[in-house]
């Protein structure tokens, strides 16, 4: 079943190559969406594909790539969009 979650990441997330490692993890788990980084310092995901590949993409927001540190990360089910891919996007 296809999902959609809504998820922001709060801790040293910005200039750790975050985004970058979440669009490679999407990539490999075949899930869709953006990643975006928001002026209050947090990262800003929506994501949606199957519920088991979106159960894995948000066990690795909580520790992301090597140099950032998550302290939260919260996730809230959406509506489903029909995003094709997944891309990096401007800041928010």
């Amino acid at each position: 079943m296809i999902k959609h979650y809504n998820i922001t990441v709060q801790g040293k997330v910005q200039g750790v190559s975050y985004r970058a490692s979440a669009k490679q993890m999407a990539v490999l788990l075949s899930v869709n969406g953006f990643v975006c980084n928001l002026a209050n310092g947090d990262v800003y995901v929506e994501i949606e594909g199957d519920e088991d590949l979106l159960t894995k993409f948000i066990q690795w927001c909580h520790h992301g790539p090597g140099n950032s540190c998550v302290k939260y990360v919260s996730v809230q089910e959406g509506v489903v969009q029909g995003f094709k891919g997944f891309e990096i996007q401007e800041n928010k």
